[in-house]
Formats: structure tokens, C-alpha cells, sequence
């Protein structure tokens, strides 16, 4: 069954077509990578997709309700959640802190019976705190709950972001570059967090430049080039298509 549905979504930035007219569907309990060169349109779709751009056209479908033109936190409250290509940890706070942000679209206290310290507030507090707890244990980094987040290594940072993501409890999870920077045990131990995420049913939309992670994980790829969709297929289909050879050899035309 199709969780996530993009039908001919285009995006322009003056008279450069960033997106044009892609399409693909990405099914519940896969994880689907999006790959292609530089500028090739990865993080403009991420950003139409999560509602952090307009599209100029087409339509996004999820969960069977259409998607564009929501606000970025009408989006996340249907149950779709994003990590950033740069890492967004707010300073001064504990990495447990940081995680317990991604709760926010849980909430139902609300803002006065917040400000007045009620028992209901409370109650919901700890239950926050709870499961960010949970979610920082499954990712392996519980031991550094009161560790002030922007201290820790930059691994360390990249999980307490994808923490936080996995706090909203989405449906689906679009990751952006989550291997970027890491080293090679680093992106190993991703590729695993990766996997186990799934595994426990949040269907995965990635954007990787590290071809080995992509490769080993994903049950599709969809693969861009100057904004274009160029293929879309099992990760062996895509490895051995003469365009996207030609693509990741700089001389395609396209």
C-alpha cells in the first residue's frame, strides 16, 4: 500500500527548474533513497515534501490526504518527520532536552494549564520524558540524556537528531544526509539505526550521498538529474542502468 504518493511535483527558482514533474510512490514499510549529483534536486524534493517549500506544481499525496501547501507542522502531526542535512541541536539544552522538542506535536496539556504547572501538565511531561528516553535507548544514546547536546561528537549529534525525529512517532521518517560527515563505523552504525527504524514499522524516505549505505538498505531508489527523475527501481536495476551510469560519470546530457 502506498504511504507516500508525489505526482508531477515541480519547483522553479527563477528561470531554473529545481523539480520537474517527478513522480514516485513509496510504500508503507520500505525504505526508498533518493540519490543523484549535485544539484540535482534531492533537498528541494525533501523540502516540497515536508512542506518547507511550496510546489509550483503537481500534487503529494500521504496517507490519502493531499499534503501540499500545509504548513511544515500540519505535516508532522499527520505523522511525517524530517532530519536536515545540517544538524539543527539547540545549545544550552541536554541532548534529552533536544529529543523531547519532537514531542511537541503530542501534546495535550495545553499552553495554560503549562504555564499554571498543573498535574496534567505534569502527568504529560513525564510521560515525554519517558519515551524520548525509550527512543535515545534504542538509538544507543541513553547514557548521554543530561549531556549537553551540542558537546557531544558530531555521530553523536547526527543520532540525538534522528531522536528527536523519531520522538513525533511519524509514520514516516524523510531523512537528509543522515551519513553526511561520519566516518565509515559511523555510517555503518547509521545504516544499522536505519534498518531497526524500519523494523519497527516507520516506513523510511532517504537522501544519501554515501552510495554503499544506499545500496545495502534500500528496497527502492529514485535517482535525479537536473531536476528530473531518471529512474526509479530496485537498487541492482539502478546500479546497472546506462543512464545513471552515465549520470554519476559526468556525461550525461539530460
Amino acid at each position: 500500500m502506498a504511504l507516500l504518493e508525489v505526482h508531477n511535483i515541480g519547483k522553479r527558482f527563477g528561470g531554473l527548474h529545481a523539480v520537474k514533474d517527478v513522480s514516485f510512490t513509496v510504500r508503507t514499510g520500505m525504505i526508498k533513497a533518493v540519490i543523484g549529483p549535485n544539484g540535482a534536486g534531492k533537498t528541494t524534493l525533501f523540502n516540497l515534501v515536508s512542506g518547507f517549500l511550496p510546489t509550483d506544481t503537481g500534487t503529494i499525496i500521504f496517507k490519502d490526504s493531499a499534503i501540499h501547501g500545509k504548513e511544515p507542522h500540519e505535516i508532522a502531526v499527520l505523522g511525517l518527520s524530517r532530519t536536515f542535512q545540517h544538524i539543527r541541536l539547540f545549545s544550552h539544552m541536554t541532548a534529552l532536552e533536544n529529543v523531547m522538542v519532537g514531542r511537541h506535536v503530542k501534546g495535550r496539556a495545553g499552553f495554560i494549564a503549562g504555564m499554571l504547572g498543573l498535574p496534567r501538565t505534569r502527568r504529560e511531561d513525564e510521560g515525554h520524558r519517558d519515551r524520548a528516553l525509550e527512543i535515545m535507548d534504542l538509538l544507543g544514546i541513553a547514557p548521554f540524556a543530561e549531556t549537553d547536546a551540542t558537546s557531544l561528537s558530531y555521530g553523536q549529534q547526527r543520532v540525538v537528531e534522528l531522536a528527536r525525529a523519531l520522538a513525533s512517532e511519524p509514520s514516516m521518517l524523510l531523512l537528509d544526509e543522515p551519513a553526511a560527515g561520519l566516518n565509515m563505523r559511523e555510517t555503518a552504525d547509521m545504516a544499522k539505526m536505519i534498518t531497526k527504524i524500519r523494523d519497527r514499522g516507520v516506513t523510511v524516505l532517504i537522501v544519501e550521498h554515501d552510495m554503499s549505505l544506499v545500496m545495502n538498505i534500500s528496497d527502492e531508489i529514485v535517482v535525479l538529474s537536473y531536476g528530473e527523475k531518471i529512474a526509479d527501481d530496485v537498487p541492482l536495476a539502478v546500479q546497472q542502468s546506462p543512464r545513471v551510469i552515465r549520470v554519476y560519470l559526468g556525461e550525461d546530457d539530460a
